[in-house]
């Protein structure tokens, strides 16, 4: 039988204080179109958790709120600058392009995932001819892809230099929890000039659900109309919203990522395999040959070769120590 306990943070189940919020929210009837008392309710929690006085709705996916947020900051001539292995420009199948009518996506390099900053410079210092899409946006991601955590140094770099060139901020937080458990202070987003910024929610322990934070409030017009284009304005909100609530005021939706991060950890210690990126958040990505990671899926452990050539093993909330010593066992069978 496979087991998928380490192929992604998204295989796990809903996390149980998600879960009673969701069956709160299930009781009589309420207004459509997130216009209720749980979705206001949920919205209030956000801004609580950021500190910061932001319009919040909620979308069903990653994907959406990404490539939403990028066709919000650029017009279809222009571009998003992003890390080359970032989600938007890897795993979304073009959907910045198609929700922004044919934006582009510029890919920069950087170890671990962050964005190295002389590339970002010497992207900004491009000439704005009419035969390229130039830059208007610049997208982050914390924790990146490879389990990296930017630090406020290094954040504040990337979102002065870009802002300073005129461009507007988006970062992905689809797996900012874990970010925030391994020590990054989220208040100091508001002061970052973010404009829009994706808080996850799924990869956090939710069963369906992304926020998304409008720090700008002059993108907030006619914003729901867009949200309503895209498919991503549900009529029962209230579903989306409902398991902010119980993630946020029991303060499980860090305390789950803190566990994921300690689980990562604990894998680390027992690989046999060499690491190939810093274990930071909730990712141990090694070295392994083909030989060595087909004997691995063939004990039903079911993992994958990610973008770089490493092997990636992802923990999440769900994940238990005696999985990580069984894995561990499997790990050290096929060395």
């Amino acid at each position: 039988m496979a087991r998928y306990d380490f192929a992604s943070d998204n295989t796990a189940g809903a996390a149980p204080e998600a879960m009673a919020a969701l069956a709160a929210a299930n009781g009589g009837f309420a207004p459509s179109y997130g216009a209720d008392a749980t979705t206001a309710a949920a919205a209030q929690a956000v801004r609580a958790l950021l500190d910061a006085d932001a319009e919040v709705r909620f979308v069903a996916s990653g994907t959406a709120a990404n490539a939403i947020a990028c066709a919000t900051l650029c017009r279809p001539f222009e571009a998003v600058l992003a890390h080359v292995h970032a989600h938007i420009c890897t795993d979304e199948t073009g959907a910045p392009g198609f929700f922004g009518q044919g934006l582009g996506l510029i890919g920069l390099p950087g170890a671990s995932g962050r964005i190295d900053p002389v590339a970002l410079e010497a992207a900004l210092g491009q000439p704005d001819i009419p035969h390229h899409q130039s830059a208007a946006a610049l997208s982050l991601t914390q924790a990146t892809e490879y389990g990296g955590v930017y630090s406020l140094e290094e954040l504040t770099r990337l979102t002065g230099a870009a802002k300073a060139a005129g461009l507007s901020i988006h970062l992905d937080g689809a797996r900012l929890a874990n970010a925030v458990a391994a020590g990054f202070d989220i208040k100091t987003l508001k002061g970052l000039g973010v404009s829009l910024l994706v808080v996850g929610g799924t990869k956090a322990g939710m069963p369906l659900s992304e926020a998304v934070i409008l720090f700008d409030p002059s993108l907030s017009r006619r914003f729901d109309a867009r949200l309503k284009q895209a498919g991503q304005l549900p009529s029962k909100g209230r579903f989306l919203a409902a398991p902010w609530i119980g993630m946020l005021e029991s303060g499980a939706w860090t305390a789950r990522a803190a566990h994921a991060n300690a689980m990562a950890k604990a894998l680390a210690a027992r690989m046999p395999f060499p690491l190939a990126h810093p274990v930071q958040a909730n990712a141990v990505f090694v070295e392994m040959d083909p030989a060595a990671l087909a004997r691995l899926q063939a004990t039903g452990w079911s993992v994958y070769r990610f973008i770089d050539g490493s092997v990636r093993f992802m923990c999440s909330w769900a994940t238990t120590l005696e999985a990580v010593e069984e894995l561990g066992e499997a790990l050290r069978g096929i060395v």
